[in-house]
């Protein structure tokens, strides 16, 4: 049976209820205050989601005009600033009136470069890394070898322009690869010869130049700064255990199919330098002429 409620009891029962009550009534308002973390939360997600998608647009836009602005703008100025300089029609001496390479009617596809320069469209897509595609409108050209004769069979030397941080960039003789070294065209005179050796070499846009000797691809960005070489800057080839040190006296400007650069005058020593222009295209082609100060 029951107790039975005594006038003892009743307060008893009564402050239990109250008890029962606040602990009900602490425990909703607990519910209550997570509940309202959490809907604020919520509306703060929300809100900075919906902002930054709204965001999101102008920051992409911001994001792909810089990349874009930063790949064009070395083009833009070499074509502003560095090519009105360089458009010749002849290689032309720095010094006096002797000239380097002379346009024969053979060779010769016009005497104003600016004038006559228009961009081609290329249907196939072309290997730079193969020397043959330098010349896109041609077979690779024979040149005449130096009048002086060959007196080494050396295949392969060494090239270095410390004023560009190029140490001991590896020049060969002949060969179409330019992935794995400089090259030499074939025909054309060797170091301390009269005459020039011209070395082609590629280049890339400025923001990936890479010559060091750690990079295992460097001869693909090697010569993308030469045409920022001031006349008097040395560059330096170590051949057959001689080293010939030149000093740049010219820098020109060609199309693609004016193959007089390969040309070799025989008055004097010197050396050209060719890469594509401006760098990281392939639209001309720029030459850096030196001539032999000394051998050490």
């Amino acid at each position: 049976m029951g107790k039975l409620l005594t006038a003892a009891t009743i307060p008893q029962l009564c402050h239990k209820e109250e008890a029962y009550r606040q602990l009900l009534q602490h425990q909703k308002q607990q519910w209550l205050n997570a509940y309202r973390r959490k809907i604020i939360w919520r509306k703060r997600t929300i809100k900075t989601k919906s902002r930054f998608v709204r965001l999101m647009p102008g920051i992409m836009i911001t994001l792909g005009s810089v990349i874009l602005a930063n790949a064009l703008w070395p083009v833009v100025s070499y074509f502003a600033f560095t090519s009105p300089q360089l458009q010749k029609a002849q290689l032309i001496s720095a010094r006096g009136q002797n000239t380097f390479v002379e346009q024969t009617k053979e060779t010769t596809t016009g005497t104003a470069l600016a004038n006559e320069f228009k961009p081609k469209i290329i249907y196939q897509e072309l290997d730079y890394t193969n020397l043959n595609s330098w010349f896109p409108d041609s077979e690779l050209p024979v040149v005449n070898a130096s009048s002086s004769e060959k007196q080494n069979q050396v295949d392969e030397y060494t090239l270095n322009i410390p004023s560009l941080g190029i140490e001991s960039a590896k020049v060969k003789i002949g060969g179409l690869n330019l992935d794995d070294n400089l090259i030499q065209y074939p025909g054309t005179a060797d170091p301390g010869q009269e005459g020039a050796p011209v070395i082609f070499g590629h280049s890339v846009l400025r923001q990936f130049y890479n010559p060091s000797l750690k990079n295992p691809r460097r001869y693909l960005s090697i010569f993308s700064t030469i045409m920022t070489m001031k006349n008097g800057d040395e560059i330096e080839i170590e051949y057959d255990g001689i080293k010939y040190i030149y000093s740049v006296i010219d820098k020109v400007e060609v199309k693609p199919e004016d193959m007089f650069i390969l040309e070799q005058n025989t008055s004097g020593k010197y050396l050209k330098l060719i890469t594509c222009v401006p760098e990281g295209t392939y639209l001309r082609r720029g030459v850096v002429i030196a001539q032999l100060e000394k051998t050490q």
